[in-house]
């Protein structure tokens, strides 16, 4: 299993933070390789994803959950992959501190099946870079 995690503070109060990571539809986008997603229900929304890995053009389709959705300060979220062998979680945290807020992104993942063993150490590198550039394009959208 894969996981990583980034923080950073935000000079407003943790009901702006809300406000936006609250709103799948607000951050969907900014997540790297994001090509499309589709609002199922309020908790579920499968997600789309295209990128290139040495040279060979994939496209990842997922399913996002949310399990947990606490104001203002915790939502909760698992992933199963549709086109791969794989599950996952998340969550986003929000913690006020005189005025600021550090919100925390966390994401784990887990390939399964044959190609678990050569998707694992591509997730392992690739994951750290997904979560701190998510969660920092997330508080520059907040700012």
């Amino acid at each position: 299993m894969a996981t990583a995690s980034h923080s950073v503070t935000i000079p407003v109060p943790v009901e702006t933070v809300w406000k936006y990571v609250s709103k799948i539809e607000h951050w969907a986008t900014l997540v790297p390789a994001y090509k499309e997603h589709e609002q199922i229900d309020e908790q579920k929304s499968v997600w789309t994803f295209e990128g290139n890995f040495k040279g060979l053009k994939k496209t990842v389709k997922m399913e996002l959950s949310i399990i947990e959705f606490n104001e203002p300060s915790n939502i909760k979220f698992e992933l199963k992959g549709l086109t791969d062998n794989f599950t996952g979680s998340g969550k986003f945290t929000a913690e006020e501190n005189a005025g600021k807020t550090t919100m925390t992104g966390i994401l784990e993942v887990n390939a399964g099946g044959l190609s678990g063993a050569v998707l694992t150490p591509v997730i392992k590198m690739v994951l750290p870079k997904v979560t701190s550039r998510l969660t920092e394009k997330i508080a520059r959208q907040i700012k």
